[in-house]
């Protein structure tokens, strides 16, 4: 099982971008999913969530601006940020809860895509 993030970039203050994180491998079920971002010279910190049914939460510093979902049918997890802030430069990374074929739940991480935010 794997989790290819993608979707990051260099980006103006005010813009926007979409991250994408695509699961694969042998999977049977997969359970609530994540955003992360670390920023340089930071701890890693959450961003957003999202469970299997839908229900999403999001830390206070992007509540209103980034929004989050996932589409089961392609195993695959989003994350729409707009009026980007210099502060949210950072790598972000996926994570996720999943049941490969014949296994138990684990979580799994991206690799992480780096998002720049400035002018």
């Amino acid at each position: 099982v794997q989790l290819q993030a993608s979707g990051g970039g260099l980006v103006q203050p005010g813009g926007s971008l979409r991250l994408s994180c695509a699961a694969s491998g042998s999977i049977s079920s997969i359970g609530a999913m994540r955003w992360y971002r670390q920023a340089p010279g930071e701890q890693r910190e959450f961003v957003a969530g999202i469970s299997s049914g839908g229900s999403t939460n999001y830390a206070d510093s992007v509540k209103g601006r980034f929004t989050i979902s996932r589409d089961n049918a392609k195993n695959t997890l989003y994350l729409q940020m707009n009026s980007l802030k210099l502060e949210d430069t950072a790598v972000y990374y996926c994570n996720a809860v999943i049941m490969p074929l014949n296994s138990v739940y684990n979580a799994y991480w991206g690799q992480g895509t780096l998002v720049t935010v400035s002018s």
